[in-house]
């Protein structure tokens, strides 16, 4: 018998509900289909083009942002202790 520790079996979506259509992914599914060919898991990363996941760009730029203030913060605080000796 397995212990979950407290986590229960994790559900995934159903991979129908997202469509190539309107995505970057039609023109990969349509320039494969000159030549007779498909991509199997094109459906299944089409989620990556809706929703809020479609989003990343602002996602990058909040954390490029939280990364110049961390930086300035460091300069700032070790400014304020320049004088002082470290022992």
């Amino acid at each position: 018998m397995a212990h979950e520790h407290g986590r229960s079996k994790m559900e995934l979506p159903d991979y129908k509900q997202w469509k190539i259509e309107g995505t970057p992914l039609e023109t990969v599914k349509k320039k494969l289909a000159a030549p007779g060919l498909r991509d199997p898991w094109g459906q299944g990363e089409a989620w990556r083009y809706m929703g809020g996941f479609a989003n990343s760009g602002s996602f990058i730029g909040w954390g490029f942002a939280a990364f110049v203030g961390a930086v300035g913060a460091e300069y700032y605080l070790e400014s304020l202790n320049k004088d002082k000796k470290h022992h």
